[in-house]
């Protein structure tokens, strides 16, 4: 259950991507926008004849103000389409405008229980006894403060709803509202009654986080601790607002006499003071104590945990998830945005966020403890640290110490992000997994082109598994299959006839091959088979027989032909090009080499020698293999277990050096159904070498196996690595198997 909501949070993450990629210069035409038209730094500075009003300078700020408002205005929108893509299996673009119908509805519907219990009044005015900053405008709509959560929300419930019905058929009277058509109409039914429930729900929320503001107020230091790490928490969910804008701007955050007024709000108060700066020693620190903080983090802290991700990145992916980075890291610096950095590994990594929380809220105390008064109109960015104090003098604000404590904090970001990023693996910019899936469905799509093979059923249904269409036509249709199944690799199916399977139109695929047992035919895809087998079965149990029949017979004709002359060329040509690449390789030296340890005590031999023909061809892979005499199965190197298949005989496992494995007990051992593995690990778990992954019972394999030999293979080799046998005969588990050498391109 651990694994499958962290798999869910990381895919929410990614669909992040694209919404995330605008924030920095959202932030940037928020930041400048917002500094430079503010009434107080304009006559402060008597800047009136270049800032103020029917200048030129000043209406260009309003209106960068203006779009990058519209842009973090629009936050749990933009979110929502976009986690609603990126969670959508198929037909994305439906999922999109679902979201985008489910979003308004949710909130009409809220808006709608607001004017019904009277917290909306008729002429749009908001209830006097209804808590400031509950109640806000969303696209036109007065609706609770949700924030990017009620985006959240949206997306992934109107995924979910995508997914369920995409495919939906409906009796033949309403048949032109199935499939595609029913996901935006469930999705308005659905999210009508979600907004009646957040109606009841949110505001429940919100009120503890105002009752927790009263905590903040009387308990000194801690009390700005807990305001710190309070409000940096609550940006996720869009309720840093409701939270902190008491404290600023209502005698919550505390009153003071300033120039013979009586102020209230920390924000008034340090502006107050600003005014009457003449006759000010020194801003208070108790006022501006609810965000001087804030230049610490924002100008130091995260931009030294961007590096630390960047640094953590693949050597292949630096350059993308350096310009991503790049860019949040000066909006934050510069404009105080912390969004973009924070977004980037809060959902893949909750526990950096976590980390962020507490550091951001300590940096609150340490400004209250140090006396640092700068304050500020927007947030913690270099333009409001300039202007309210650089400009400001140190006397009046000891905006120095912000220097030295901010080189602190950016070694601390710095550090323990690097630790736990390397330590549990996170998939932070630039360290995701590679989206097999994607890339097997796009040469898919390649290859049914070349094919010439028809997207849609001829009686005009949506568009049908193109990969699932190949396979089942390389198979000889649905009326040749009798059985699927699976193993850690390979594709496993039973078929009536034999002579009808095609191994050239099944190598179209992407398989790396095709091995023959009798009826039993198994295609090797590698660790993504999975997927491919579920999602055959979903085509085979939705494709009728009659549909199949006639696209079947265009494959035995030019289809078939086609497949077969372009697989002999490209089989041809990838024999040579191996060829030469062996040569070249002979008298080269290796610019690197890994080497592979040993899962298990055994007698260790080429790969040629495993007794069965896939891993004896090197089809999924190359390697070696170990005749276990020992029962116990440890991790060869320091990694990650990718996966634990269901039989528990085959593990994936990918080492700290970036090499991906399969360790796989035995031959055809996926038959024994998990009779004689004892498997010690689970998926995503961090091992160290020579930690325990499985215990086997040796004599119950023996004699019910095929093979005990158990092929250590490499599955995703570049073209410029090559596998070096160092043990031959006996081998102890953790001793040296083989080398991985990697040749310059």
């Amino acid at each position: 259950m651990k694994d499958k909501i962290f798999g869910v949070l990381q895919r929410v993450g990614r669909s992040f991507m694209l919404p995330i990629a605008i924030l920095p210069v959202a932030g940037l035409l928020l930041g400048l926008g917002s500094s430079f038209t503010n009434n107080t730094t304009i006559e402060t500075y008597g800047l009136q004849w270049l800032l103020g009003d029917k200048t030129i300078l000043h209406a260009l700020l309003v209106i960068m103000n203006a779009v990058g408002s519209a842009i973090f205005d629009n936050l749990p929108l933009i979110f929502a389409v976009g986690v609603a893509i990126g969670m959508a299996k198929k037909e994305k673009e439906v999922s999109a405008l679902s979201a985008v119908i489910a979003y308004f509805v949710m909130n009409v519907s809220i808006n709608a229980m607001l004017k019904i219990s009277g917290k909306i009044l008729a002429d749009g005015s908001i209830a006097k006894d209804v808590l400031d900053g509950t109640i806000t405008s969303v696209c036109g709509i007065q609706s609770l403060q949700m924030g990017v959560f009620g985006g959240i929300i949206v997306g992934l419930g109107v995924a979910a709803l995508h997914n369920r019905f995409y495919k939906i058929e409906l009796p033949n009277a309403l048949s032109f509202f199935g499939g595609t058509r029913f996901v935006p109409i469930i999705s308005t039914v659905v999210y009508l009654f979600v907004g009646i429930l957040m109606y009841f729900i949110w505001p429940t929320v919100q009120n503890g986080i105002y009752a927790l503001g009263g905590v903040v107020t009387g308990t000194g230091y801690f009390g700005t601790l807990l305001f710190g790490i309070i409000k940096r928490a609550l940006i996720p969910f869009g309720l840093h607002h409701v939270f902190y804008m008491p404290f600023w701007q209502t005698a919550v955050g505390g009153t003071m006499e300033v120039a013979g007024h009586m102020v209230e709000g920390g924000q008034n108060i340090f502006f107050a003071q600003l005014a009457d700066s003449a006759n000010i020693t020194h801003f208070s620190a108790d006022a501006t104590r609810y965000f001087s903080g804030e230049f610490i983090f924002m100008i130091f802290g995260l931009p030294g945990a961007a590096l630390a991700m960047y640094k953590c990145a693949k050597p292949e992916k630096k350059k993308q998830a350096g310009s991503l980075l790049l860019s949040a890291t000066l909006a934050c610096m510069f404009t105080g945005i912390t969004e973009p950095l924070e977004f980037s590994f809060l959902f893949v990594a909750p526990a950096l966020f976590a980390v962020q929380v507490v550091l951001a809220g300590s940096a609150y105390m340490i400004a209250h403890i140090l006396n640092i008064a700068v304050g500020l109109t927007f947030s913690g960015g270099l333009l409001d640290f300039f202007l309210f104090g650089i400009l400001q003098g140190n006397a009046k604000t000891s905006w120095m110490l912000v220097i030295p404590a901010g080189i602190v904090y950016f070694l601390l970001y710095y550090f323990i992000f690097s630790f736990l990023i390397k330590k549990f693996d996170f998939k932070t910019p630039g360290r995701e997994d590679d989206d097999t899936e994607t890339k097997l469905y796009t040469k898919a799509d390649v290859n049914a082109r070349k094919a010439k093979k028809d997207t849609k059923a001829s009686d005009g249904k949506a568009a049908v598994d193109e990969l699932s269409q190949t396979i089942s036509r390389g198979l000889g249709g649905k009326v040749n299959i009798s059985d699927v199944d699976c193993c850690a690799t390979r594709l496993r199916i039973t078929v009536i006839d034999p002579d009808k399977v095609n191994d050239a139109l099944l190598k179209s695929t992407g398989a790396s091959g095709v091995v023959h047992k009798g009826q039993g035919v198994q295609i090797i895809y590698g660790p993504r088979v999975t997927v491919i087998k579920s999602d055959l079965e979903d085509y085979l149990a939705s494709v009728t027989e009659e549909h199949f029949e006639d696209d079947a017979a265009e494959n035995n004709t030019a289809g078939a032909d086609e497949a077969k002359n372009e697989n002999a060329a490209s089989d041809k040509a990838q024999e040579s090009d191996v060829k030469e690449a062996q040569e070249a390789d002979d008298v080269k030296e290796p610019t690197s080499t890994v080497i592979i340890s040993s899962p298990m005590t055994g007698i260790a031999a080429d790969l040629s020698t495993a007794p069965d023909e896939a891993f004896a061809s090197k089809m999924m892979g190359d390697g070696a293999v170990v005749t276990p005499e020992e029962g116990v199965v440890v991790a060869p190197e320091d990694g990650t277990v990718l996966f634990v298949f269901d039989t528990k005989h085959a593990l994936g496992f990918t080492t700290d050096s970036g090499i991906g494995m399969i360790i796989h007990v035995g031959i055809d051992t996926v038959k024994l159904e998990g009779k004689g593995f004892d498997v010690k690990v689970e998926a995503g778990q961090k091992v160290n070498k020579g930690d325990v992954l499985m215990k086997l019972d040796l004599d119950y394999l023996k004699a019910n196996a095929p093979s005990v030999t158990t092929p250590v293979i490499c599955t995703e080799l570049k073209d410029n690595q090559k596998i070096r046998l160092i043990a031959d005969g006996p081998i102890k588990a953790g001793e040296p198997l083989y080398a991985v050498d990697t040749y310059e391109k």
